[in-house]
């Protein structure tokens, strides 16, 4: 067996049984690691035991921080160094060996992974899927992932998905991949982008009305492939039809038709995606973030206080 590598991996969870298998064995060469449940109903604390793997359990009171941060923060890592991996991901023996070699190199303080992305079997290297970087091995000490002052947003979940980390101190890029592959079903990528959609809706939201950005990392043309993306993101909020524009963005532009049957679908299902942000954008700005509001100050004010009940309610549920 290969020697133990000092890195503890940091595994957010919930209902993952059929996703955690294989995401634990290719961990083996981790000298530590935590799998940071949210109260899991299936078999996944488990499975988690039975590869003698530290778990502990994560209850977010709807505050920041969330569970990645929180976990960063109280966790008694044992290594200087470590890597997040999330349940549908796995760590191939090449990138291991890169891994070991990478964290003996006092230049750098985190470094970024790239992800194979996998959809209906198939690696999707097209539609502005691939390369696609993420920091995700770093010092613990000097990196936390920004607020973007998302978390009081109901139904987007405990963990933090598409918040950034900040680091101090220089990033480096790892030349092998990691791979992205939800063994799940359909069922399951609608149900988490129906999720995601809220999310990005209110990033929508706090960009339009010119919410402070301080605290994260920031958008800038010249920056790095994530503050380039930040950047761009606030000229496409701007853009009518952005449903059909992500279409013809993945499909067309960025080549997704050469990822064939999986790359039409994975372009339908993105620009599917893009109209649920579109309307539920359209909620925030109009509705006040409900549906069938209130018409009258009196109503309106009977109404969120019924809402409030109901939000401490599923508060305390999650």
């Amino acid at each position: 067996m290969s020697s133990k590598i000092p890195v503890s991996v940091l595994i957010p969870a919930k209902n993952e049984q059929v996703n955690l298998p294989a995401c634990l064995a290719s961990l083996s060469r981790a000298d530590e690691i935590f799998v940071v449940d949210s109260q899991s109903t299936d078999n996944s604390i488990e499975i988690a035991k039975s590869h003698g793997v530290n778990v502990v359990q994560f209850n977010f009171n709807g505050r920041w921080p969330k569970k990645k941060n929180w976990s960063l923060d109280n966790l008694p890592f044992r290594n200087e160094w470590v890597l997040i991996v999330d349940c549908d991901e796995r760590i191939t023996p090449e990138l291991w060996e890169e891994i070991d070699q990478a964290i003996q190199n006092n230049e750098y303080t985190g470094y970024y992974l790239n992800r194979r992305v996998f959809f209906l079997g198939k690696w999707i290297r097209y539609g502005g899927k691939y390369p696609d970087w993420n920091l995700r091995l770093f010092q613990h000490k000097k990196g936390r992932y920004e607020n973007l002052n998302t978390e009081d947003i109901p139904n987007t979940g405990d963990n933090e998905v598409h918040e950034h980390v900040i680091l101090q101190g220089k990033v480096g890029y790892l030349k092998n991949d990691m791979l992205h592959e939800d063994f799940r079903d359909l069922y399951h990528w609608l149900e988490r982008h129906n999720r995601y959609s809220n999310w990005e809706a209110s990033v929508y939201f706090n960009i339009l009305t010119g919410k402070d950005d301080s605290g994260t990392i920031g958008a800038n043309l010249f920056g790095d492939a994530v503050q380039r993306k930040r950047f761009l993101k606030k000229v496409w909020v701007h853009l009518p039809f952005k449903p059909l524009l992500r279409f013809v963005l993945f499909y067309i532009i960025q080549r997704g038709f050469l990822d064939g049957k999986a790359g039409y679908i994975y372009a339908r299902l993105l620009s599917q995606y893009e109209y649920q942000i579109g309307v539920k954008l359209y909620e925030l700005r109009n509705c006040g973030g409900h549906l069938n509001t209130a018409t009258t100050p009196k109503e309106e004010a009977g109404e969120q206080g019924s809402r409030g009940a109901e939000g401490k309610l599923l508060t305390i549920d999650s």
